[in-house]
Parts: structure tokens; sequence; C-alpha cells
């Protein structure tokens, strides 16, 4: 949703960064800025910084910056307007309602009364479990050694002894028989009406990323059949664009996520202190769950059963995880079948090894292939190596593919120029590999002339935003046209208006940006890493330079633009005329 301008600057406002980091950071103030460990990357000396009087933060190490808005949508995972909801809320401060066609409106509606049906029966299972006749229930979690904390934050429940219950209750709190049906809470029955397939089971509310229960799993008490019963798909719940325990995994901030295959899996991992573990919903691994972690991280541990099925799992896992762009890593179970029998037997340090020693997918994949061939054997042994070079094919950039191709050499005693002719001669076939483009030279090619440009702009606006009385001394000669850069100009001709009307506010300039890049870029405008300068002569040379550049970059970028551009004349004769000018006199920053 589209918010107004000045509503949103109300809300960050409201909102002082260094109070809302804070609540996520444990801060330091060391000279004019506060100091903490990066909760966006992993790190043990603090890099990163939060700033009062700009109102922005920036992390030296991994580079990622913005304002109050920027930092809970990276923490949180929110949008723009989910951050600003959040902050709204936080603050007090009262947001439009949306405006919707009827259609729409009946549309939400329907979907709210989906989330509200879903909370309620979440409500009656976790009672349930307290009450006398919901004990097999407690017991069978307490046998799985769950204590009442892990039991409350998921929010665990019993099933009572028969499929009308629920939904009497739900009834009784104003829900109507269709949209309980709707929600998978119930199905009509010819002798019994209206009546829930949840009875006689522990139960587990599945949430979204924001915590709002979309469905459910039950695992049934005794040997009734199937064993786990999940909810169908409805309106709010899709089971291959959801994951369990991903509304806690997502703040973790581990470095990696943890795949496993089932509920108490999840819940033992997050008893455990794995908090990023995570379980597809009874269905096997899809795509738009690989697609949703890519979100939250770049490397997915998978943590599935040891099994043969657990096996054939992975592999597949492997593959989806690969297409989309993800690193995945193997953690070996065994001698246990899976994360909570792990747990259980050998605890939290000797699984955090596992994790330490996880191994590389493509390294797993090849261990798995070895043992469908007997190495004894020279025709087995000349398939299995067949099927190596096929599989090395599938890197399509050469230096990665010499990479793997040297480890595997080495790591199956295989003579590495006759495995690298298998690999080339598979890949000339299927056309799968792409020549690495070398350097004609061995000389480190330079910054390329537009990246210094940028440098030199961003230099000059971290300058003013550091000491705004500068501004006047330049503004003669640079403009925000001076900016190539679209995103540059934006923020420049921003900051310069503000400067114009005596007012500086360069927290609320990232505020003009919705999308989160944008927003990391606008921020690093600000947080650019000027040169230590000691002596007056030298900050003056400096300051001088970084003007000069700018307005060279902006004349050579106009000119070259002559012809094409309708403005680019006017721009080109001021610019001629400027560049004289500074290279007459001087500009002192202090």
């Amino acid at each position: 949703m589209y918010y107004p301008d000045e509503l949103v600057e109300e809300v960050r406002m409201k909102n002082d960064i260094v109070d809302v980091v804070s609540g996520y950071v444990r801060l330091q103030k060391k000279g004019g800025n506060y100091w903490g460990l990066c909760p966006f990357h992993n790190e043990k000396t603090p890099s990163f910084s939060v700033s009062g009087n700009k109102q922005m933060f920036h992390c030296f190490g991994c580079g990622t910056g913005g304002n109050v808005f920027t930092f809970v949508m990276n923490y949180e995972n929110y949008t723009f307007p989910e951050a600003v909801k959040h902050l709204a809320d936080r603050a007090g401060v009262k947001l439009p309602e949306i405006e919707y066609s009827a259609e729409m409106q009946q549309k939400v509606s329907r979907r709210a009364r989906l989330l509200e049906v879903n909370k309620e029966a979440a409500k009656y299972f976790y009672y349930q479990l307290r009450q006398p006749n919901g004990q097999i229930g407690y017991q069978y979690l307490k046998k799985r050694e769950l204590n009442d904390e892990t039991i409350h934050k998921f929010g665990l429940g019993y099933a009572g002894k028969n499929g009308a219950q629920l939904v009497q209750y739900l009834r009784s709190r104003g829900f109507e028989d269709d949209l309980i049906k709707e929600a998978g809470l119930a199905n009509f029955s010819e002798r019994g009406g209206l009546l829930s397939q949840f009875w006689n089971r522990v139960m587990f509310p599945i949430q979204d990323i924001n915590h709002r229960v979309i469905g459910f799993g039950g695992r049934v008490m005794g040997d009734g059949e199937p064993k786990y019963l999940n909810s169908p798909e409805t309106p709010v719940f899709d089971k291959r664009r959801n994951l369990y325990g991903l509304n806690f995994a997502r703040t973790a901030r581990s470095g990696n996520i943890i795949l496993c295959e089932g509920y108490m899996d999840v819940i033992a991992m997050h008893q455990a202190g794995f908090t990023q573990a995570v379980a597809s919903l009874g269905t096997a691994f899809t795509s738009e769950q690989a697609s949703l972690l890519h979100r939250y991280t770049e490397n997915v541990l998978l943590a599935y059963d040891s099994d043969g099925a657990g096996t054939k799992a992975a592999l597949r896992g492997i593959e989806i995880l690969r297409e989309a762009g993800l690193t995945g890593k193997v953690i070996d179970m065994r001698p246990y079948k899976d994360p909570d029998e792990f747990m259980k037997n050998l605890g939290k340090e000797a699984f955090q090894e596992r994790i330490d020693r996880a191994e590389n997918s493509f390294f797993f994949e090849v261990r798995i292939l070895e043992q469908q061939f007997n190495q004894k054997d020279p025709e087995e042994k000349t398939k299995f190596h067949r099927e190596i070079a096929k599989k090395l094919c599938q890197f399509k950039e050469e230096v990665e593919r010499e990479n793997y191709l040297q480890a595997i050499a080495d790591k199956y005693h295989i003579n590495f120029e006759n495995l690298r002719k298998l690999v080339l001669n598979y890949a000339a076939q299927t056309g799968l590999a792409t020549p690495l483009q070398r350097p004609k030279s061995g000389v480190a090619q330079k910054n390329k002339p537009e990246e210094n440009a940028r440098k030199a702009q961003r230099l000059l606006i971290t300058w003013i935003t550091d000491s705004p009385g500068v501004y006047a001394k330049i503004q003669k000669y640079i403009s925000a046209e001076d900016f190539t850069d679209e995103l540059y100009r934006k923020v420049a001709a921003r900051l310069f208006d503000e400067l114009g009307q005596g007012k500086f506010n360069p927290a609320a300039i990232i505020s003009m940006f919705e999308d989160e890049d944008e927003q990391r870029e606008a921020a690093a405008l600000f947080n650019t890493s000027l040169p230590e300068l000691t002596t007056a002569q030298e900050q003056e040379k400096a300051f001088r330079d970084i003007v000069l550049a700018v307005k060279k970059n902006s004349y050579e970028y106009y000119t070259a633009k002559l012809g094409t551009d309708v403005n680019a004349l006017k721009q080109v004769i001021e610019g001629k005329k400027a560049l004289e000018e500074l290279s007459r006199i001087r500009i002192a920053p202090n």
C-alpha cells in the first residue's frame, strides 16, 4: 500500500533509530555514534554503526545500511509498507485504512475470517492439551522430552476424542459452518454432519512468517492412520509456499537455515538452540520453498533422515537448492535416524560439530553415486568415473568446474588429466559447459571510469552530510545534474533542496525509495569512508579534488550526450565554465 510521504516521515520521526535498533542489537556509544555487532552477518569485532544525528545505520563489514525502515525491513524481512505499519503501531501513529473495491473487500474480509477461525482453533487445541482429557497428548510431548516453554512457543495442543467438539466450539464463537469447512478444519458427513478430521491428535499449528496460524498438522495418539494428518490447502494455506518454523528461523541470524523433514525435528532443534531449523509441510521440498528460503539466506543445511528415503529426499533437495542459486550442504545424522533422535542421544555440542563438518552437496551426491558401483570391478569403476564426469558438467563456470574436478580426482584417486578429458568430452557433446573468459594479460584490471566517477560522487555526498556547511561553498558549481547515476541524482536533488532551505534530514531521503536494495544504496551515499586527513591543507586538497572529479565527470558525461539529449548542451556550457573557475580558486572545506 502507498502511504503519504508526510505520514511516512511522521512514523520515522517518532521511531528514534537508536531506540529501535537497541531492541535488537546491543549498542555501545563511542564518539558520536553507537556501535555493535552487525545482526546481518557473522562478526566478532563491531563494525555496525548507528548514528543518532543522521538517524541512519551502516555496517562497514557487509555494507548494509539505511534508516529505521530499512533496518526493520532487513531484520524482520518485511516489505516497506509492512515496516511502516510495524513502526506506526510501535509509535501509536494511526495509518489510513486501505480502500478496496467491493469485490476485493469481500475477498480480504473472507481471508481475515479464515485467519480468525484458525487462530480460534489453535486456542482451542492449546486449551485442550491442558485439560484432563488432553493428558494423553501432554504426556506424549513430555515423553518426547519437550519442556513447557517449547510447547508454549510452538502453541502445541490436543484435539479431543471426537470430531464434533471442535466444530461445536467454533460455532459457539460465531463462526459459520461453511467458513469452518473452507478453513480445512472439518468436513460434512452424511451420518454425522460437520465433523473435524482432527481428533485424538497432538496438534501443531502452522504459522506464516508473520506468526499467523494458516493451518495445522496433527499426530495421532496410538496406532491410528494416517500417523500425521495436515490441513488441506485453503485460500490462506499453500503447502508449497510455506515452511514450518520459518516464522522463528527467519530472524535467527545464524548464517544458514537447517532444512528438516518433520515438525518434531524442528521443535527439538529449536529447543536445543538451533532456531534456524525449518521443515516442509507434509510434502516434498519444492522450488517455491527454495525461493522463499532465498529471501533469508544463501546457505541451507539439509538435516534429512539417514535412511534410504531420507537420502533420496536429500538428493532431490540439493538439485532444487542449486536451481534456486542456494548453497546446500548435508548434515550427517548417522548412526541416528533424524535430528530429534540425534539430539536426544548426543546433544547440542555434538550436533554443532556435525553442522561444522556438513558435507558439500556435490561430494554427498558423488558419495551416494559411488555406492551404486562395485569399485573392485574395473568396468563398474569406469562407469562410476563416467558418471562423475557427467555430473561435473553441471558447473557452467570453468573455474568452479576445475576446482571440483581437482578435488574429486584427489578424493577418489583418479588421474586428473584423464578425468578432465572425460569431462571435456561430455561438455562438448552436451554444450553444458561454458569456457572461462580469461584476461589477455596478467595485469589486474583497473577500476572502470564509471566506477571512479560514482566513487567521487559518493565521497562528495558523504562529506556534505558530515559537514553540511560546505554545501554553501560549492553550490555555485555543483548541482544534482552533475550526479550521473540516477539514484545518486535523486538523492542529491533532495539533499541540496533541503540544505538550500536550511534543513537537513538524510534519513528522510532514504524513505523516498521503497525497494530495499535502493535504500541500501542510498544509505551508502551517506556513509562512504572519507580519507583520513590531519592538516587543513590536506583536507582542502582532498575536498577540491573530489569536487573537480565530480564536475569533470559531469562535463564528459554530457559532452558524450550532445546530439541526443536536448539538455546536454546547457550542461556542457555550464560545466566548462565551472571547471575553468574551479581550477583558479581555493575551496576550503572548513
